[in-house]
């Protein structure tokens, strides 16, 4: 996995345009561009006219990508050629400024499918961290629906909506951010059996059991994403002691791609293993009783050593330095600003006819300037 040389983009433009979300058809100046190289190697720039993208063999021209269509080959000035595509929301959420660790793209699937995130839908997500989970809850409720996110520190919230109005060039009217504890503001912000969805992304998501499904309207969907053991045990206990939901399902998701080469097909060496568990369960109507719980103690036994364990003292929690944290939220909000400026000025020109898509503009590192490179270290 290479790095770019932050200063590796020249030219005689001292500040580049702002950066087009969610644009299609051919390239434009502003627009992110993914550059491919010979030996998979994946940088991602924003084109600038008359600027220059260096490698260690000779440099792109930025006015040889602008004008050409997603998906063009071009050729640098010593003749080695580059795949030039947008990017993907799932590479813009691997290379966007971090607070927190993200949700990764195989779990955020798996939220949306197993939590059944529909378009129109109220949903509620505690512990916003990056954005990167919002982003996915975002485009599958679309305009109609309603994501409430709350979030308990600020440098957080502020890395995450920097990096959703990045990616979106605006801020979403259908989408708020609350500091502070969910369990004492959700019931100003929600009416008890209101929302669809509750999504918990939190070191502690038994703590709000309560608040959610006081919350969620009969069937809806409540769902935990948690990194341990330990803490998969402590919300399913918490769930089933409510006496409020179904028995809660609980599993994993693991990546394994393949080397597919002619006849040469086998498992690739390296995988994407752990990186949390999910646990969901539906919000029974008021009064409800499952009919296995009728033949089963209301109450399991534990012993002080169980109890122990599930404290959030022995469960951990990584953090990010203050310094670190103020320098990515800086980042993000920087970057939101380029943004929404770029789509300001292209709300306020005639329309140029080229189809809408949802293909992202993504954020670069607060390191890597113009020139990125894509290979984001995975951390959750």
């Amino acid at each position: 996995m290479s790095t770019v040389n932050p200063d590796s983009t020249t030219g005689p433009d001292a500040a580049p345009p702002a950066p087009r979300p969610q644009s299609s058809g051919p390239f434009q100046p502003g627009d992110k561009v993914q550059l491919t190289g010979p030996k998979g190697k994946l940088n991602t720039i924003q084109l600038v006219p008359g600027q220059l993208f260096h490698t260690h063999r000779g440099a792109v021209e930025h006015d040889a990508v602008i004008g050409q269509p997603d998906g063009s080959i071009v050729t640098n000035t010593v003749g080695i050629e580059y795949l030039a595509l947008r990017p993907l929301l799932n590479d813009f959420v691997m290379s966007m400024p971090r607070g927190a660790a993200i949700v990764y793209p195989k779990d955020a699937a798996q939220i949306l499918a197993l939590a059944d995130i529909f378009p129109g839908a109220t949903v509620v997500e505690a512990g916003v961290g990056s954005g990167a989970l919002s982003l996915w809850l975002l485009r599958a409720i679309g305009p109609e629906g309603t994501l409430m996110s709350f979030e308990r520190r600020e440098e957080f919230a502020d890395v995450a909506r920097g990096n959703v109005a990045t990616f979106f060039g605006y801020d979403p009217q259908n989408w708020s951010v609350t500091l502070g504890d969910l369990t004492e503001a959700l019931p100003t912000v929600a009416a008890a059996a209101s929302v669809d969805r509750v999504v918990l992304d939190m070191l502690a998501p038994w703590e709000c059991v309560g608040a959610s499904a006081e919350a969620l309207k009969p069937g809806g969907v409540l769902l935990c994403y948690v990194a341990t053991v330990t803490q998969l045990s402590r919300v399913a206990e918490a769930i089933r002691g409510t006496g409020q939901f179904t028995n809660p399902d609980s599993s994993e998701t693991m990546v394994r791609g393949w080397h597919v080469e002619g006849l040469a097909v086998r498992p690739d060496h390296r995988m994407i293993g752990h990186t949390g568990f999910l646990i969901t369960a539906r919000r029974l109507a008021p009064g409800a009783v499952l009919p296995e719980l009728k033949r089963r103690l209301s109450k399991s036994e534990f012993s002080d050593e169980d109890v122990e364990a599930w404290t959030p003292g022995s469960l951990g929690e990584r953090g990010v330095s203050d310094k670190n944290l103020r320098k990515r939220a800086r980042s993000a909000v920087a970057s939101a600003g380029l943004s929404k400026a770029r789509s300001t000025t292209d709300a306020a020109e005639p329309a140029t006819g080229r189809p809408a898509t949802d293909s992202p503009a993504p954020a670069d590192r607060p390191e890597a300037g113009d020139g990125l490179n894509d290979g984001g270290e995975a951390v959750n």
